[in-house]
């Protein structure tokens, strides 16, 4: 007997609501159903199994059996794949062309799984990106020739909102072989102009006292690492977007401690719909997931 062929999303959505809510009343009430009605699902799904996954205790409490932590995360996997499935095929099919902005430090790590998923479900949409700074996207930004935008914070101007997508430690990053941030005065390879993370560096470098010199200077972040990777000088990069072929240094050791950045969201005061929202809502999916993955120093 093929046991999957029985673990219709509605037992999975009852175990992972009572689960959610310690409580089959809950669950109930957020299924629609009665409470008798959701209890026998459990234990059709507990027949299926052959597993114990829900335990009753003291007072209408529920726990988890081993077995039913083990299933919360798939459950949890297979109904979000469900809902999507479902929304594709039966959502109004959008066309049209959405216009995105990033700076390329994060076009790499982020967008191609971005187009990637969002390709799959708006297969009917174009995405037409541009890859610049935070300071001329956010320009764009506001003359209307973007849609959306991914800026670094410390850009946004005010009252104009923006969805912080990420926050966490700016690293001082050197070449894998070299240490040039042993030199006197450091080397520093930073984007020329105004950004966000060349002011977080100055000013952490300037605070400890430790003289430097800005040896090397670009608009792009390929322009920023090659000196790095060469091991001319230092840079600065994001915890979860250090490039190949650099390594990260310790913490205060022996460079300052940098503080933290983020990454925002921001959307036109007009943008073209509802593609522009369908985009955004993938983008937004993609940066959760990263948050919740581990990050190793």
């Amino acid at each position: 007997m093929n046991m999957t062929a029985g673990l219709d999303p509605d037992l999975l959505r009852a175990f992972a609501y009572i689960a959610e809510e310690g409580s089959f009343t809950r669950a109930a009430e957020r299924t629609g159903r009665t409470q008798s009605a959701v209890s026998m699902q459990v234990q059709r799904l507990e027949a299926l199994l052959g597993q114990r996954v829900l335990m009753r205790g003291k007072g209408g409490s529920v726990s988890l059996t081993p077995h039913g932590r083990y299933l919360l995360d798939r459950a949890r996997e297979v109904l979000a794949l469900n809902e999507e499935i479902w929304n594709t095929f039966r959502a109004p099919q959008m066309h049209g062309t959405v216009r995105l902005g990033t700076p390329d430090d994060y076009a790499l790590r982020y967008i191609p799984g971005v187009l990637r998923r969002f390709a799959e479900s708006h297969p009917s949409v174009d995405v037409d990106v541009t890859c610049s700074s935070s300071t001329p996207l956010l320009a764009k930004l506001k003359a209307g020739e973007l849609d959306l935008a991914l800026v670094s914070e410390g850009h946004e101007p005010p009252n104009w909102p923006a969805d912080l997508l990420w926050r966490g430690p700016l690293v001082w990053i050197t070449s894998e072989r070299h240490s040039p941030h042993r030199l006197e005065p450091l080397p520093v390879a930073l984007a020329a102009g105004d950004c966000s993370w060349r002011r977080a560096a100055v000013r952490a470098l300037e605070g400890a006292g430790r003289r430097y010199r800005i040896a090397y200077m670009s608009e792009t972040q390929a322009g920023t690492l090659t000196p790095v990777v060469a091991g001319l000088a230092v840079s600065v990069s994001p915890l979860t977007a250090v490039p190949p072929g650099v390594r990260v240094l310790p913490p205060g050791d022996p460079l300052p401690v940098l503080g933290d950045a983020g990454i925002l969201l921001m959307k036109a005061r007009e943008p073209r719909q509802p593609v522009t929202d369908a985009l955004a809502a993938h983008i937004r999916d993609t940066f959760r997931a990263e948050l919740e993955r581990p990050v190793a120093a």
